[in-house]
């Protein structure tokens, strides 16, 4: 049976280069092509902290360089990020899409979030962005008034605030896009951080993460599947220690525990568990998996990866 399925890839899977990225995209297509060629409706969300980090500190030496060029806040990074990451993927997807027959409309749609600005998540910045960084480097970049924070085991990146999302304010596009049978690239880099101001839209300083986005968007858009896709295989309690486990199956009740217990890492896995509970608990019969992409059709037929239900 069909199913409508929001999709979340992390910036980190779609490689540190251009080339990377093309290859990545290209692997995305590959695997939510056989999704598509099956009947399912697919939105694709993607992560672009690598990318908005590189981003931000081009522009901020450039802003250095030649002060007519003022520096550019988070939220044009995230929107620049958005166009060139989905440029990509919107591109490899249709070149898919045509090689298996198929002919159906790829959109990549500019996308905002609305967040609040009084959400604490601005008092604790714990989002990473940007490459990774010597212990040395990530000093001399508080030194300069940039928040860092160690990124699960696997270096210093800057740290940014990470507010929940409240609204995607294209929802109703996608939705009509969606119905007319197009494949949506949206919320790219979890959506451009945005606060109501009167009638008007103003970018915030933030960062928003990609999963919450992700299931926001799936509850708004009455998905059946929120599916995950990240580095690693599945979800695992204990990860890196002697004792690691992996999960192939946790209940909402059950991630919860975990996640109350701070069994994974804030700036990895933390949050996929946190927004695929959230979302699985939504509404009867929806689920959540969390997989890498070479496991994702089988995850999808509850044969690898992990499932919340």
């Amino acid at each position: 049976m069909a199913r409508r399925i929001v999709a979340a890839i992390g910036g980190n899977a779609l490689g540190e280069t251009l080339p990377e990225q093309r290859r990545a995209a290209g692997e995305t297509a590959r695997v939510l092509g056989g999704l598509i060629q099956g009947g399912d409706q697919i939105v694709l969300v993607h992560g672009s902290g690598p990318q908005i980090g590189l981003i931000s500190a081009a522009m901020t030496g450039l802003a250095r360089r030649d002060p007519e060029h003022p520096m550019a806040p988070l939220s044009v990074c995230t929107a620049m990020a958005q166009g060139y990451i989905g440029y990509d993927l919107q591109n490899a997807l249709g070149e898919e899409l045509l090689r298996r027959g198929i002919r159906r409309p790829v959109v990549t749609l500019l996308t905002q979030v609305e967040v609040d600005p009084a959400d604490p998540a601005f008092d604790h910045p714990d989002k990473p962005i940007g490459p990774f960084l010597t212990e040395a480097e990530a000093r001399e970049m508080e030194c300069r008034g940039n928040p860092v924070m160690e990124d699960a085991g696997r270096g210093w990146r800057r740290a940014v605030a990470s507010p929940q999302p409240k609204r995607v304010v294209e929802l109703e596009s996608i939705r009509t896009l969606l119905d007319g049978g197009s494949v949506v690239v949206a919320g790219g880099g979890g959506g451009i951080p945005v606060a109501a101001v009167g009638n008007a839209l103003k970018g915030v300083g933030a960062v928003v993460d990609k999963d919450f986005t992700a299931a926001l968007l799936a509850r708004e858009l009455n998905a059946q599947v929120l599916l995950i896709l990240t580095g690693v295989a599945g979800v695992a309690i204990h990860y890196g220690k002697p004792n690691q486990r992996w999960l192939t199956h946790m209940t909402v009740p059950v991630a919860e525990t975990y996640l109350s217990r701070g069994e994974f890492p804030p700036g990895s896995m933390r949050p996929k568990v946190a927004a695929g509970a959230a979302f699985a608990k939504s509404a009867s019969g929806r689920r959540c998996v969390i997989t890498d992409l070479a496991h994702a059709e089988e995850a999808l037929r509850g044969q690898a990866g992990t499932t919340i239900a």
